[in-house]
């Protein structure tokens, strides 16, 4: 994945495990995509500082997050607000999946269906 967010116009993925970022880096390359990973909230803010992504994507198991505040802190930015944001956790986390619709996670998908429409939801424009 890149190490810079220059544009702000690319596809910020918070996502812990290195096998599962370089799957998501490798279906961003065959549609485009620009995508940035970033390993702590500390660091996506860093990166949204630069502009508006196009997509935020985050693990919702991604303790060093902490996703359901950091979701509410960008769900809480006026400049971040219409930013897609796209959570995905194993189906079974119901509570989980609740929290971060609360929070204002855009769409929670189960990761088994995430995994399975990567190219379609790292093409520009996004479809949920």
């Amino acid at each position: 994945m890149s190490p810079e967010h220059e544009s702000g116009q690319g596809i910020i993925v918070a996502v812990e495990d290195m096998f599962f970022a370089a799957k998501i880096s490798g279906a961003g390359s065959l549609v485009g995509a620009l995508i940035t990973r970033v390993k702590s909230a500390k660091e996506l803010i860093a990166h949204i500082e630069h502009g508006p992504p196009r997509l935020i994507i985050i693990d919702l198991n991604f303790n060093n997050l902490d996703p359901i505040p950091t979701i509410k802190y960008l769900k809480s930015r006026a400049d971040l607000k219409a930013v897609p944001t796209i959570g995905f956790v194993s189906h079974v986390q119901v509570d989980l999946i609740n929290a971060a619709e609360q929070a204002g996670c855009d769409h929670v998908m189960p990761r088994s269906a995430f995994s399975r429409r990567l190219p379609e939801l790292l093409s520009e424009p996004f479809k949920p």
